[in-house]
């Protein structure tokens, strides 16, 4: 990848623009890498009531389950007072939504196979696994590259 660097006055914030053919490993990580949000992620362990901080890479999973969303970790349950879509936001491109009710870390995705009706079957690393709907499976597959 080439790098140029242009030093102005003019620019008093930074300013970063890539320009590419497409989005390859090593686009998106400098995309995650520049546009990184500094706002953590906050949530609560389900039986305490202190707040957890939250690095983006260590969430495998956001899913909403009884009205709740739920955080998930390679380990742990968190409970958010965030809506997914503010989750979406702030977690950044490294997170892609595979349901209505449901968001995965790309980083972690282990296998993905056939499910019924159209769907597919992903599972992630720690062992989780989560369907991918109809509305949701264009996207995932041109990430995927199918």
């Amino acid at each position: 990848m080439k790098v140029k660097v242009e030093l102005s006055e003019e620019y008093k914030t930074p300013y970063a623009v890539i320009y590419t053919d497409r989005i390859t490993d090593e686009v998106q990580n400098a995309v995650d890498l520049i546009g990184r949000d500094s706002t953590p992620l906050t949530a609560r362990r389900e039986d305490r009531d202190r707040v957890v901080v939250l690095k983006p890479a260590e969430v495998y999973m956001v899913r909403i389950e009884g009205g709740e969303t739920a955080v998930f970790t390679e380990s742990e349950r968190f409970i958010s007072r965030k809506r997914l879509y503010e989750i979406k936001e702030q977690l950044g491109t490294r997170f892609i939504q595979i349901s209505k009710c449901t968001l995965v870390n790309r980083d972690v995705l282990d296998s993905v196979e056939a499910g019924f009706n159209g769907t597919m079957v992903l599972k992630l690393k720690n062992g989780m696994s989560d369907y991918v709907t109809r509305r949701y499976l264009p996207e995932f597959k041109k990430y995927l590259g199918l």
